[in-house]
Order: C-alpha cells, then sequence, then structure tokens
C-alpha cells in the first residue's frame, strides 16, 4: 500500500474538479483498507467512483479510494440467484456482467455511474427500480476497530436516495463487499412502467422486450440526456427529486397548472427537480465555465476550467430561485467537500 502526498484527485471526480488530497491511498483489499485506516489521519474521505462527489476546496486529510474488485455468483436456485461484488467495481461493468450472465433486476439502473459500493449508500434509482429492489445483504468494515459487519436490507434503512449509511452511521463503515439477489431471466418481470422506456423500446421496434433490450433502452434515454463526464465535468443528477405533502401540492396545482408529479412516500407527492428548475429559467444557463446543462436542468456541469466553489454557488442560487417561486427548498443529492 502506497502512501502518496499532496494529490491532485482531478481525475477521481467526474467533474473533473483539480482539488488536492493531503494524504492519498488506493486499497485494493480489506486488509489494505484496514492499513489504511490505522493511519488514523482525520479528516478521513472514502471515495468511490467520485460520482457523486463535488469538491470545493482541497482536501486536508486522508483519501482512501475503496478499489476492492471481484464479482461472483454464490449461490443459485431454479429461479432467482445470489451475486457478490466488491464495493470497488464499476457499477455499470457489473450490470452488464449480470446482464451477461442472464441475471434481470437491475437492467433499468445501467449506466449510473460510481461503483458498487456506493450503490447501497445512495440507495440509486433510475425508471422505476432502486438498489433496494434486489439487494440482500452487505459487509462494512467498521473504521474503528476493522471489522467486518453484516447488514441486512432492514439495518440499511433504505429511504429515497438514503440509508443508514447517510444518516446514523455516517462515517462509521465503510462498505466492502454487496450482495444481490437476482432473478434468472426466464423468471424475471421486467419493468417499463416509465413512459420513456415504453416509448423507446416502441421506437427500435421490440414488442417484447428482454433484459437486453430494457438496457439498452435505458443506455439510449441516458445518453440523450446526460452528458458523458468524459467530455463534460459532471456529477449526473445534482439536486434530489423533492416531495411535499399533498395538501401544499394542491395549491401548487393551482398556481401551477402545468405542474409534473408523481406519487412519492407517505402519501406525499414527487416534484421532478429538473422541471423545477427549467421553469426557473436555469436549463442552459452558463456563468464562466459552470453551467446547467442544455438538455437537462437537474445536471450541473463543468465545462473545463470551473471550481467546485463555483459550481456549488450556482447550484445555491438555482436552489434558491425555486423556494422563492415554488415554495419548496432543493437539497443536493451530490455530496459537496
Amino acid at each position: 500500500m502506497k502512501i502518496r502526498e499532496n494529490y491532485n484527485l482531478q481525475s477521481y471526480n467526474t467533474f473533473g474538479i483539480p482539488a488536492n488530497a493531503t494524504y492519498f491511498v488506493e486499497a485494493h483489499s480489506e486488509e489494505e483498507l484496514r492499513q489504511a485506516f490505522q493511519l488514523n489521519i482525520q479528516p478521513l474521505l472514502i471515495l468511490g467512483g467520485g460520482s457523486n462527489l463535488l469538491l470545493t476546496k482541497d482536501f486536508n486529510g486522508l483519501v482512501i479510494k475503496n478499489a476492492v474488485a471481484g464479482k461472483e455468483i454464490i449461490k443459485e436456485s431454479k429461479e432467482y440467484i445470489i451475486v457478490r461484488a466488491g464495493a470497488g467495481e464499476n457499477w455499470h461493468s457489473f450490470v452488464i456482467w449480470c446482464l451477461e450472465n442472464n441475471l434481470g433486476g437491475i437492467e433499468n439502473l445501467s449506466l449510473i455511474p460510481g461503483t458498487v459500493g456506493a450503490a447501497p449508500i445512495q440507495n440509486i434509482g433510475a425508471y422505476g427500480v432502486e438498489i433496494k429492489d434486489v439487494f440482500h445483504h452487505l459487509e462494512a468494515m467498521h473504521i474503528a476497530t476493522g471489522e467486518i459487519h453484516t447488514f441486512s436490507k432492514e439495518d440499511c434503512k433504505f429511504g429515497y436516495r438514503d440509508s443508514i449509511f447517510k444518516q446514523k452511521l455516517k462515517g462509521q463503515y465503510c462498505i466492502t463487499q454487496v450482495y444481490l439477489q437476482l432473478n434468472k431471466s426466464d423468471y424475471h418481470d421486467i419493468n417499463i412502467s416509465y413512459g420513456a422506456i415504453r416509448d423507446t423500446l416502441k421506437a427500435m421496434n421490440i414488442e417484447h422486450p428482454t433484459i437486453h433490450d430494457v438496457s439498452n433502452a435505458v443506455i439510449t434515454i441516458r445518453s440523450s440526456k446526460l452528458p458523458d463526464p468524459a467530455k463534460i465535468g459532471n456529477s449526473g443528477s445534482f439536486f434530489k427529486n423533492p416531495e411535499i405533502p399533498f395538501t401544499q401540492f394542491e395549491i401548487l396545482q393551482q398556481n401551477f397548472p402545468n405542474i409534473i408529479s408523481f406519487p412519492g412516500s407517505d402519501g406525499n407527492i414527487k416534484i421532478p427537480a429538473g422541471w423545477l428548475i427549467e421553469q426557473c429559467g436555469w436549463k442552459g444557463y452558463r456563468r464562466g465555465d459552470a453551467g446547467c446543462y442544455e438538455k437537462q436542468a437537474l445536471v450541473l456541469v463543468n465545462y473545463g476550467k470551473a471550481t467546485g466553489a463555483e459550481i456549488w454557488q450556482l447550484a445555491k442560487d438555482i436552489a434558491d430561485s425555486v423556494e422563492v417561486k415554488f415554495g419548496i427548498r432543493l437539497s443536493a443529492e451530490v455530496n459537496v467537500m
């Protein structure tokens, strides 16, 4: 395990922000993770794919890149299979591996950036599917002791883009292995509840889609709306879709009859953050090299030389304007450091 000093993190975050870490370690095994934690350098940042991170300044502490790899089938029945993947595996590559093995359940989550380990922390979701829908359990290292603990679905307390690792246990554990229960394709009911998927499949002249078809449709949709981080720095959706009480929604609907909404949790109504931002005139806006993507208002971008502080200021200005117009406060989905 090599400890690097004053290390540039530009290639380790999808915004492409050139911030430095005082110390940097890349850990490829649980033992290397344990050794890195034993350095006891604070503050500590555990890095996955850097796709959910905005660095607004240099990090004066230790950054550990979780690079624990590996994926395998560990249990099989007639209808389902349990697979294990290392936390450092690229999420989309893992999805493709599952498809190649004819395993259904996460095809709707194709092309989501990041790593396997970050997926349950964020409870990633797209097009009607969330990671919790196929989650079996995970293993995580307790940072203070180096011990490996097992967490069930109930233990993780999944919510909308949320889990116990973002709440009560934030900063206490590092996920090492994730276990998912997937269906063999012959026994899997695909989810094409989102109109965009149905429309794309129709355009592809596919009447009886397979898990591979759904994945290709999702990739087509995401590629058409979201910029490639290799070309334009971004972290995907910057804000969460807010959920509001039905009574508040009724008032908004009177003032904004064209408001878009979906059923939320606990009887609440979910409003697309992208729609709110677009209604405030931000879509396609650019301030220096920081901007709001022209094809999807929910995505903030770095056109080249924007600093993290500049992108964060733009995000705060956008949130302020949405709150003034709609009375809804947007919250960042991205981890701002």
